[in-house]
């Protein structure tokens, strides 16, 4: 099988479609090809947040680039929705995190002074409230004895990843788009004429540029046209209630209440290799947090747990780079893959259309880590 495409993009899940669904807007002709369905897919272990307070702590590129896509996220929200027909659940009322305890809320404080001034001309919209402020900005919440207060971002928000994953496909496919399912991309080559030539099996096909967005796998795949990002894989596990009456009218680190009325309940940051196994060590831990912030979640029914792994660079930002010695050859790597979403789609993929990277995004190149540390 042999078709010509503008773009190929390798990786079908938050990051990757995105892209797809951002270029065929802008009138590519656009391959995206998905794994098997056993693959390691990072978008299972989404928690669904939409997330700029504290994001790119130590990094203010990707601090801005948070805070960029937070704001895009209204319009893109409600245009998906209407290209696809998915209701996608986004909320945008601001977002908590809790702090258990005087010490905590004292270094969150001052970790947020620090955050800010790296940003000061950006309205990022965060405060830190006591507990007198959290009770009466929330009055209907009951929290536990140990919550101290929170630190609350009015450009927080949540969505559903699955419903988002589901209308990013479905809008692509509505621009035009291709999507191949169990198409696991196995070699890209570049062609003494140029482009490249992707294979998947006994499939063959071919394009003028090829996005690599295939989270873990894109440390194999990268190399191939001279991208050598460097990821690893950190486990998450989540659990999820029962359908509950409303119990916290905003998200929260670690806790948000779905607009299906389910509570999701995580999350864990362990590195354990591709270990993608539940341990009750981690359900026994995630559930006693849960209830010192919501003592209500105390006779709620657990209906599942689960774990998935996060796709991880050193210093946990995102990796974007073109290659230098494949022209057109690009690679995404992030572990914010809901909230950059509309980043991804919009101005991202516009400049991939125009054939070259914002040069706001050099800074996060992964020749960062290449960079040879003072003694």
């Amino acid at each position: 099988m042999h078709e010509d495409f503008d773009f190929i993009v390798a990786g079908a899940g938050m990051v990757g479609s995105a892209i797809a669904y951002g270029l065929a807007g802008a009138c590519q002709r656009v391959l995206l090809l998905d794994g098997e369905d056993g693959d390691y897919r990072a978008a299972k272990a989404n928690f669904g947040l939409v997330w700029v307070s504290g994001k790119g702590y130590g990094n203010p590129h990707y601090q801005r680039l948070s805070y960029q896509a937070g704001r895009l996220w209204p319009a893109f929200a409600r245009d998906l929705e209407q290209e696809s027909g998915i209701a996608v659940q986004y909320e945008n009322r601001g977002g908590l995190n809790f702090c258990l305890g005087q010490a905590q809320f004292e270094e969150r404080s001052q970790a947020m002074r620090q955050w800010a001034a790296h940003t000061p001309d950006l309205a990022l919209g965060v405060e830190m409230l006591d507990r007198a402020a959290l009770q009466r900005r929330f009055p209907a919440v009951r929290f536990g004895s140990d919550v101290t207060g929170a630190c609350f971002g009015s450009h927080d928000g949540h969505v559903n990843p699955l419903r988002l994953l589901a209308a990013l496909q479905a809008a692509f496919l509505k621009r035009g788009g291709v999507l191949k399912s169990r198409h696991p991309v196995e070699r890209i080559e570049a062609p003494a004429g140029g482009g490249f030539t992707v294979r998947s099996g006994a499939a063959r096909f071919a394009a003028r540029h090829v996005v690599i967005a295939a989270g873990l796998g894109s440390s194999k795949l990268g190399p191939m046209v001279g991208l050598d990002a460097p990821v690893r894989p950190q486990r998450g596990q989540l659990l999820v209630t029962e359908r509950l009456a409303p119990l916290l009218p905003v998200p929260a680190s670690g806790i948000r209440q779905t607009g299906d009325g389910t509570v999701m309940l995580g999350v864990t940051q362990e590195n354990v290799g591709y270990d993608v196994t539940t341990t009750a060590e981690a359900a026994v831990r995630i559930s006693r947090n849960a209830l010192r912030v919501l003592p209500d979640l105390a006779g709620a029914r657990l209906v599942r747990q689960w774990a998935c792994l996060r796709v991880m660079t050193p210093d946990g930002c995102p990796v974007y780079a073109g290659s230098a010695s494949h022209y057109g050859a690009w690679t995404a790597l992030c572990h914010s893959g809901v909230t950059l979403a509309s980043f991804h789609a919009g101005p991202l993929a516009r400049a991939l259309a125009g054939g070259a990277l914002p040069s706001f995004l050099d800074p996060l190149h992964y020749e960062r880590f290449h960079v040879p540390q003072a003694a």
